[in-house]
């Protein structure tokens, strides 16, 4: 209990000095470039022009004043020397024999830890959907046209269990689309708006088909961080948000309506910390001209003029992290995939969270006591 109110206390004083009222979806989705997913290429002897090719596709999707998807390129040659943080994972994947080069690994940041969330040879990337696929492109166009959140489900082998979390999802979020209010003072000095996309409180739902081959990445990476729920034919639920961050991937089973409530009223709070870093969350490889789309010509100058109207923020939430493994580098062998590391995380974000849903009723019980 003592650690809850020393986190709770921590909290309260972070979000009392912050002078931010713009909703965390909207903040997020203005302010918050998305995270980098590194995409590894390893390869032995020169690239076929076919791999080349997709090689370069990817380079083009993230250079130069067309780049559009949140990744970056690394081709990297094994017979070469290479960085400390590169050697290290390729010692990791040549433990396994017969590893058909060239190899391609995508990796991501998930609470300060680095995950490997796909890998595999050169042909499989190519017909995996890296860059974009119909889910994420909708996913995109929901959020760029005034979503505050999507719920993404991915659905399980289960129909009966799919339809029952799907329901509860609708039913809930039409509910709370109407009741909770948005935070007062928006508009004000360090509470702006930038774009013209209209600032509401609408959610929505968006099945993902676990079949559908051209989802198989973004498949893949939801269900590493909750294997064991998806084998039992349990259906996951992630809320996405801003410019594609997943707050969490939740398996049905723990989910229910006050879980709901809890996660919708944080997104739709109050943006109490305005340093991405320090919200909960991951950002999923989408590729979408954010900028373009949100600010249009006007794009670099709100970027400055955004910079400059950011208040000054509090220091860093310290919540405990359980003792484990003090490698950033999660392995990628089969039998040590990281995927308990990736629960772990998913674990202490959901404990941030609940702290600052806390938070925020308290202030509004604060508020209606005065009133």
């Amino acid at each position: 209990m003592r650690p809850l109110a020393i986190c709770f206390i921590v909290l309260l004083l972070s979000a009392a000095a912050n002078a931010c009222n713009v909703p965390v979806f909207r903040y997020a989705l203005e302010r918050w470039r998305s995270d980098a997913c590194e995409v590894v290429v390893f390869h032995g002897t020169p690239l076929t022009q076919i791999q080349q090719a997709f090689v370069q596709q990817l380079h083009a999707a993230s250079a130069g004043s067309n780049a559009a998807a949140n990744i970056e390129v690394r081709q990297k040659n094994v017979a070469e020397d290479m960085d400390d943080e590169v050697a290290s994972l390729w010692e990791e994947l040549r433990r396994h024999p017969d590893l058909p080069l060239p190899y391609v690994v995508v990796r991501s940041s998930v609470a300060g830890r680095t995950i490997n969330n796909w890998r595999g040879p050169i042909g499989d990337a190519m017909q995996a959907g890296l860059l974009s696929s119909p889910i994420r492109s909708e996913l995109s166009q929901r959020l760029l046209t005034g979503h505050s959140a999507v719920w993404l489900v991915l659905k399980s082998r289960d129909q009966e269990r799919n339809d029952a979390v799907i329901q509860l999802l609708n039913e809930q979020l039409k509910t709370l689309g109407r009741k909770i209010p948005m935070p007062e003072g928006i508009g004000l000095p360090g509470s702006e708006l930038f774009s013209d996309i209209p600032l509401l409180m609408k959610f929505s739902v968006l099945e993902v088909d676990p079949t559908d081959d051209r989802e198989q990445f973004l498949v893949e990476l939801l269900t590493g961080f909750e294997p064991e729920a998806i084998k039992s034919g349990d259906p996951l639920v992630v809320p996405v948000f801003g410019r594609g961050r997943a707050l969490e991937v939740i398996p049905a089973e723990q989910l229910d309506a006050g879980l709901i409530e809890d996660l919708t009223l944080f997104l739709c709070g109050a943006c109490s910390c305005q340093v991405k870093e320090r919200n909960p969350g991951f950002d999923l490889l989408i590729t979408a001209s954010w900028e373009r789309e949100l600010f249009g010509e006007d794009a670099e100058g709100l970027a400055s003029e955004m910079i400059a109207t950011t208040t000054t923020t509090a220091d860093p939430v310290l919540i405990p992290i359980p003792s484990g493994s003090s490698r950033n580098e999660i392995s990628v062998g089969a039998d040590d995939s990281g995927e308990a590391a990736i629960r772990d995380s998913v674990s202490w974000l959901s404990a941030g969270i609940i702290c600052l849903v806390v938070i925020m009723m308290a202030i509004a019980f604060g508020h209606s006591m005065k009133t």
